[in-house]
């Protein structure tokens, strides 16, 4: 009777390697998962350190520009706005001229090494505006037509003498605006001496810009 009962009961197969393999996977999962965070957390501490010494250097640029800048701004013969340098016309040119001063020629050289430091491994360009005030040129002065040819061989004028004192040619252009966007008032002299100025101030460069098109 105990033979037939042995015979009809089933042998099961242990469980326990069963579990020990399920054990292996799950450690070896959770190996993979962990060896991926690690990696992630180091690629982000590096480029996290890398994005700081950038900073470090990028502040480092700004801080040369704004001891170049402090004299002249102190003096009043430059301006500083929202990173736009603005030089008074009067410093640079005499009235209806587009031929430098021998101070305005002094302030540029002054620049043209901070402001090629500034531009170093940047993304960016340096845009050279002409402005004037809204007198038109004098009938006796021939060599300009009218204001927009004024403001434009001014700004030519600044971006030839910074290439010149070693700001790279490709890293800087001229642009004229004549007698618009004024910055002070056309009914007195002093309005007027303000809106005749060249700014410098640095544009996305070539790439980023269109880069920033395509988005």
């Amino acid at each position: 009777m105990s033979e037939e009962i042995d015979g009809g009961v089933e042998t099961t197969a242990p469980i326990w390697p069963v579990f020990g393999d399920l054990m292996s996977v799950l450690l070896g999962a959770f190996v993979l998962i962990l060896v991926g965070v690690i990696g992630v957390q180091l690629e982000l501490s590096t480029k996290l350190e890398q994005e700081v010494k950038q900073r470090q250097v990028e502040t480092q640029r700004r801080k040369t520009l704004e001891q170049a800048l402090a004299g002249p701004l102190a003096a009043g013969r430059v301006t500083l706005v929202n990173g736009r340098i603005g030089i008074s016309g009067n410093v640079l040119f005499a009235l209806n001229s587009d031929q430098l001063q021998p101070e305005g020629r002094e302030l540029l050289k002054s620049l043209a090494g901070p402001l090629t430091a500034y531009l170093h491994a940047r993304d960016e360009i340096l845009m050279v505006s002409g402005f004037t005030d809204d007198r038109q040129v004098r009938e006796a002065n021939r060599r300009f037509a009218d204001n927009w040819e004024l403001s434009a061989q001014r700004a030519l004028t600044v971006t030839r003498a910074l290439i010149d004192d070693g700001v790279p040619a490709a890293s800087v252009f001229a642009a004229a605006f004549g007698s618009q966007q004024p910055v002070g008032s056309n009914a007195d002299d002093q309005g007027r001496a303000k809106n005749r100025r060249v700014e410098i101030a640095p544009v996305p460069g070539p790439a980023n810009a269109a880069g920033k098109a395509r988005e």
